[in-house]
């Protein structure tokens, strides 16, 4: 968690924060960059190896001057975590429920894949707190299940209109996030086999529409 303005008066006595000799725009600069560390060191060494001295190091601060705008290492690991659970319910889409089964997953699995392909570092942060028992997470996902739920009971609907098989909708959400949850965690892993440097745009649009059209053939999606 970034502190506000009025926290960086925590200053030593007589020296000024750096927050009050910076302008605003300044500031976000550099909590931007903070953020931007601290989701490279976290995605790395996990939340119980990364150290402030390492994010401050990456973000081109002094570990002092990192805690200025900082409350504590564990913060600003839940805000992370906060903003990914964020950036996914706002992508997850299930409100176009009329559109029916095949528009509505199409577009949340290209969704899906694209914050994997451009955030392959905060998929891996989520990941890697799910693997050690989510004992952070836990205490924030009330929304998301609540979306959770809503898209399974859409998804239910679909099968009673005979739009699609009689899957088990949870697993089908399951099924679908592992497949574009893949392509965050095991980056490496594809390039290699690949042979590829990178994903180009070409071989995103393939896998996208590839990964698409396994999951709907899977779903029975007319």
């Amino acid at each position: 968690m970034t502190k506000t303005p009025e926290t960086d008066r925590t200053a030593p006595d007589g020296a000024e924060s750096p927050a009050r000799r910076r302008s605003p725009r300044a500031r976000d600069q550099i909590l931007a960059a903070i953020n931007a560390a601290a989701i490279e060191v976290f995605a790395r060494d996990g939340v119980t190896g990364a150290s402030t001295q390492a994010i401050a190091e990456c973000a081109g601060l002094s570990k002092q001057q990192l805690h200025y705008y900082i409350d504590s290492k564990d913060n600003l690991y839940r805000q992370i975590l906060q903003d990914v659970i964020d950036d996914w319910i706002n992508v997850f889409g299930f409100s176009d429920e009329a559109y029916g089964p095949r528009k509505v997953l199409s577009d949340y699995i290209r969704r899906k894949l694209i914050f994997s392909f451009e955030q392959p570092r905060r998929s891996r942060i989520f990941a890697m707190e799910m693997m050690r028992g989510a004992p952070v997470l836990r205490t924030m996902l009330t929304t998301s299940k609540r979306r959770t739920d809503q898209a399974v009971a859409v998804i239910r609907n679909w099968i009673e209109l005979g739009l699609m098989e009689p899957v088990d909708p949870l697993l089908l959400l399951f099924n679908t996030w592992a497949i574009t949850q893949f392509f965050a965690e095991h980056t490496e892993q594809i390039l290699y086999f690949t042979e590829q440097p990178e994903l180009d745009a070409a071989a995103r649009e393939r896998i996208i529409a590839q990964s698409i059209a396994f999951i709907l053939r899977g779903a029975g999606i007319r």
